[in-house]
């Protein structure tokens, strides 16, 4: 399938492209070394339209779609996927979720403001005992009346300690298993509301993830979306769309060590040659540009079925797969290619290959996406 663009949305690819390079790669390895969360490039980027680029604009928001999203994702993530991941969590799990499924107050009250960047969301699923198993919610609210009672810690929560608003599954009614889990509205500041531990991680350094602990949070009845036991299929709903941001951003990894491997290879010099020139690279720098286009179809299909109103559970699940997977084999290879000058960070493709590796692993294990996949194409 042809993919043209569109001149509104060649545009969007271009601004997002000149904001990585002349805002986000200055200090990107600083960042990186001391886990350094990019407050005023987030204001920023809000300033831009990235931080609600799906949501209408009588909300704050872009009112762009889905492909849009994607070509903006893949241009910073090219650059800092610690900045890009906070984008896909505001955007795809706060924002999306919130528009989609709340209520005109909770939009009013919280969607006017995190889709332009004035606050970022966090969206709180896992938990010690449920990763990819998100049936088994030890958190609970426990309904008491007019409010929820909140008990129970969240893991790896990405803007952790920056976010102003999170999105919290819960257990209400054990009984009912996946049917009796909610989904509640959490504001920063809520009293026996504490902000964790936050985690040194191997990637993605510049993005705060931290645990959450909640202990006798009363959280108002308004401030659950959609009915009560909708909570589940909200989490699942929601990450469906968040699979998308994450396969664009492996696909910026991708392509970003791709180019910088490139460029190397018509730089350094090795046996009275430029490296390019010998065939153990070129065929090398063959597989990732070849893998990259495949990736990139993925991910735009998926984005397009979403666009279009089509199930983008299956092209959505492939696409984060794959690309994952795509960004994963080029960082390291592009570590290769850069040969010892890979090993140091001053070249950049070794904090490529640090910060693909999460993309196999978060808003759903590439695992899990094969289980999504196989159970799509196998029901008829």
């Amino acid at each position: 399938m042809e993919f043209t663009l569109s001149e509104e949305q060649l545009m969007i690819q271009q601004a997002a492209k000149d904001f990585a390079q002349n805002e986000l790669l200055p200090g990107v390895i600083e960042r990186d070394d001391s886990q350094k969360f990019p407050k005023e490039l987030i204001q920023k980027m809000g300033e831009l339209g990235f931080m609600g680029m799906m949501v209408d604009e009588k909300y704050g928001g872009s009112g762009l779609g889905t492909l849009s999203y994607v070509l903006a994702m893949e241009e910073l993530s090219k650059v800092d996927a610690s900045a890009s991941v906070i984008v896909s969590v505001n955007n795809s799990l706060v924002c999306w979720g919130l528009e989609t499924f709340g209520t005109e107050a909770q939009k009013e009250k919280y969607l006017t403001r995190l889709s332009t960047g004035e606050i970022i969301g966090a969206f709180c699923l896992s938990e010690p005992e449920a990763g990819s198993d998100a049936t088994s919610q030890k958190t609970t609210a426990i309904d008491k009346g007019d409010h929820y009672v909140v008990n129970g810690t969240k893991n790896w929560i990405t803007n952790g300690s920056s976010a102003e608003v999170y999105l919290v599954i819960a257990q209400t009614d054990v009984e009912k298993g996946h049917r009796g889990i909610n989904a509640l509205i959490v504001e920063k500041g809520m009293e026996g509301f504490e902000i964790g531990p936050k985690e040194n991680k191997l990637g993605i350094r510049g993005s705060d993830t931290h645990s959450l602990l909640f202990t006798d949070v009363k959280v108002p009845k308004e401030n659950r979306i959609g009915e009560d036991g909708f909570g589940f299929k909200f989490a699942m709903k929601t990450l469906a769309g968040g699979r998308i941001g994450i396969a664009a951003q492996a696909l910026g990894i991708a392509a970003g060590a791709y180019e910088l491997s490139k460029k190397y290879s018509k730089e350094r010099k090795a046996f009275g040659t430029e490296i390019a020139n010998h065939q153990a690279i070129a065929f090398k720098l063959a597989d990732m540009h070849t893998k990259i286009q495949a990736a990139r179809h993925l991910v735009y299909q998926a984005a397009c079925d979403k666009d279009s109103g089509e199930d983008y559970t299956l092209s959505g699940a492939m696409a984060k797969l794959y690309a994952s997977e795509v960004a994963m084999e080029t960082a390291v290879e592009a570590v290769q290619i850069h040969g010892g000058n890979g090993f140091v960070k001053d070249y950049h493709v070794e904090r490529l290959m640090r910060d693909a590796k999460i993309t196999q692993i978060y808003e759903g294990t590439s695992e899990i996406q094969k289980i999504v996949i196989s159970r799509s194409i196998l029901k008829d």
